[in-house]
């Protein structure tokens, strides 16, 4: 085959790499506005008028988030601001450049707000625990007074729906609680509404973009990479289940969404003591002698027995 040749299938090949490249870049956008709408309809997250905080710590969810944000806030039917906000902790050798001359280049509204919580953080914490918790509760309370002082709504943090069931199997593991991350609720303090709109959206796809936007990414060195064990142990944990049965974690994420108290063990969330024969028939009602029926296509990918079950 002569050069001439060989070099055009190769730019043929190259052409047809990127345009497939292209349509996976486009199939992705289009899915994550999607649920990221979506989980801003089912929780009624933003309405007209509010202004939005978008926590930005320099990472690929919070740039995601703000991204996916900007993109619905053009084609909403309603008018609602967003701010974005960074909180600079003084950590030694952070790049306090990128961020502002990241959100100047997109031109909107933004705000950094400058604490020293690493000299805090480092001078209570004993060497080698982890630093995550207080580090949590001081940029929480720092974040709450910029919101109040920009006359801030609706606070949008960056997790994900990954995030949400690692929390729930953590309090579940951990601290004995059936209790996950909430997509929407009232913060600590009673004064400001909190909003994840991310939580329909797979960690996964949020790699993929911001690898695709070419994000700017900041990593958090104020403990040095230190990793919170319990939190990687169930992150290991799930990974472990998904590669095992593709589809569980879909199927966890959407149990979530479909609790029935009764059928816990929560006397302060249901009424046991003063349950009553009805004689009427509950779809709800006790079904001890019965399996549970579950969707196969739920677990898609989970081996059946030889008996089908």
């Amino acid at each position: 085959m002569d050069p001439v040749s060989t070099s055009a299938i190769a730019a043929k090949s190259s052409h047809e790499v990127a345009l497939r490249a292209k349509r996976e870049a486009n199939k992705l956008e289009k899915r994550l506005c999607r649920q990221v709408g979506q989980a801003i309809i089912d929780f009624n997250m933003i309405e007209d008028g509010d202004r939005v905080m978008v926590c930005i710590s320099g990472g690929k969810d919070s740039f995601g988030l703000l991204d996916i944000l900007l993109k619905l806030q053009r084609r909403a039917p309603i008018h609602f601001d967003i701010i974005a906000v960074n909180l600079d902790q003084k950590q030694p050798g952070f790049p306090a450049h990128i961020l502002p001359d990241y959100l100047s280049k997109l031109g909107i509204e933004y705000h950094i707000e400058t604490q020293d919580t690493y000299s805090i953080v480092k001078k209570v914490v004993p060497e080698g625990k982890t630093m995550c918790s207080l580090c949590s509760r001081l940029r929480r309370g720092i974040l709450y007074g910029v919101a109040d002082k920009l006359k801030i709504t609706k606070i949008a943090l960056g997790h994900h729906r990954d995030d949400m069931l690692h929390t729930f199997f953590l309090n579940m593991f951990f601290a004995g609680k059936l209790k996950g991350m909430p997509p929407k609720l009232v913060s600590d303090d009673g004064d400001h509404m909190v909003i994840r709109p991310l939580a329909y959206v797979n960690e996964k796809d949020l790699i993929a973009w911001a690898a695709h936007r070419h994000f700017p990414i900041i990593p958090c060195s104020l403990c040095g990479n230190q990793e919170n064990l319990q939190r990687q142990e169930i992150k290991r944990m799930m990974h472990q289940w998904e590669r095992q049965y593709p589809g569980r974690t879909e199927t966890m994420f959407t149990a979530l969404q479909n609790v029935v108290p009764s059928h816990l063990m929560d006397s302060r969330r249901f009424d046991f003591s003063n349950i009553q024969v009805t004689g009427q028939a509950d779809s709800d009602g006790d079904k001890v002698f019965d399996d549970e029926e579950m969707p196969a296509t739920r677990f898609a990918g989970i081996p059946l027995k030889p008996d089908g079950s």
